[in-house]
């Protein structure tokens, strides 16, 4: 392969993991969850293209989903290896690098000594300091941000340090070095995986997030599949937080997105350019605008779109290139609570060179990453997982 294109659908799981019940979730953990499989009870959903591709036939997809006989490529599912069901976490094992340890989480806040210091360090107060939905602290707490200047200060199940602030208050730029401040402190046993700028507008009960958040993530514990394609020449862009997720390393070009509809549009313009290497994609509405929401008619509505696109690149791929879709965790709409959910997700690959075969599941993320280098002709044997590459090509040729 000259070219893949890797989707990532953020949170598109296709059903719990063995291991769901030992991850909570509101009152309860993640057993039964099945993030793919509410959006097919919502009313006239329709996904044709992922079910060309094979979503419906993976291993273990309960029956009276919508199926194919022959999908057009390869097809299975993943199980994550790596402790947790976060954002960071779950790319990471995507590219060949599984967590041994999970990262800090503070279900009732952060230490008061740690605030402590940071706030030092910034010269502001803080407010909050409580797990919270992103869109309800603003609401609880912006009227007080914005008569105070205090930063919201907010975490979640994952492992985040969380910072809100009005952009009238706060002009976004001051709040991204808030964040760079803060993360230079959360080290040793608070190495949180993200610190995250959550910039809001408007007014009073009515405040809105914008499309200014930028992640914070650690660093990579070890070389990733993006250090591997980079560092041999070949192009690694980033479309949407990809950048952020692997702190900038082996990522030689990135491009913000606003949403997933502008990160779709970006895609099929770097599709138009002349590259060798990957194109790594996050379109995060999935889970920031409607997993966490527990809104499952508009994750439903957003993965219909990301099904026409994909039938739009398909149709544009080139002998040479190949396109993967997949997830980092789940965030079941229908589920309890307003986490991630620990959950398989989907490994569906297609492209002229593809062949229509089960992958059945596979045993980490990592496999993924493994078999992208050695598809674009490079030696993946520093990273973990176990390569598919020789299975997929077709009359055995890539």
């Amino acid at each position: 392969m000259k070219r893949i294109f890797l989707i990532v659908a953020d949170s598109m799981g296709v059903g719990a993991a063995p291991d769901a019940g030992r991850y909570t979730n509101g009152d309860g953990d993640d057993r039964g969850s099945d993030t793919y499989g509410a959006l097919c009870r919502v009313a006239d959903f329709s996904a044709p293209f992922l079910t060309r591709m094979g979503i419906g036939n993976l291993e273990g997809v309960p029956k009276g989903r919508p199926c194919t006989q022959v999908p057009i490529g390869a097809y299975g599912r993943m199980r994550e290896v790596s402790p947790g069901k976060d954002t960071v976490t779950g790319h990471w094992e995507i590219a060949g690098l599984i967590s041994k340890t999970k990262m800090p989480t503070y279900p009732h806040g952060f230490p008061l000594e740690l605030l402590d210091r940071i706030s030092a360090a910034w010269g502001r107060g803080w407010l909050c300091n409580l797990p919270y939905s992103g869109t309800q602290v603003i609401r609880e707490y912006g009227r007080a941000h914005m008569e105070t200047g205090k930063l919201i200060v907010y975490t979640s199940a994952d492992s985040v340090f969380q910072i809100a602030a009005h952009e009238e208050v706060v002009p976004v730029e001051e709040l991204y070095k808030y964040c760079e401040t803060a993360r230079r402190l959360l080290t040793g046993p608070h190495a949180v995986g993200r610190v995250i700028a959550r910039p809001f507008v408007g007014q009073w009960p009515d405040f809105q997030r914008t499309a200014n958040r930028r992640d914070y993530a650690q660093k990579p514990p070890g070389e990733t599949m993006c250090d591997i394609i980079a560092g041999s020449g070949m192009e690694v862009i980033g479309i949407g937080k990809i950048g952020d997720i692997f702190a900038h390393r082996g990522i030689t070009q990135e491009i913000h997105t606003t949403g997933n509809t502008d990160g779709m549009e970006k895609t099929l313009e770097i599709f138009r350019q002349a590259f060798a290497g990957l194109c790594f994609v996050n379109l995060v509405d999935f889970d920031m605008k409607y997993g966490h929401r527990r809104d499952i008619v508009g994750y439903a509505r957003a993965v219909m779109e990301m099904d026409r696109f994909l039938e739009r690149l398909y149709g544009k791929l080139g002998a040479e290139d190949c396109m993967i879709v997949t997830a980092d965790h789940g965030c079941d709409p229908s589920h309890i609570g307003t986490d991630h959910t620990r959950e398989y997700v989907p490994v569906l690959l297609a492209g002229p060179g593809i062949r229509a075969i089960p992958l059945e599941t596979r045993k980490s993320f990592a496999d993924l990453g493994k078999t992208c280098v050695e598809l674009l002709g490079l030696n993946a044997s520093s990273l973990a997982g176990e390569s598919f590459a020789p299975m997929i090509g077709k009359n055995g040729v890539l």
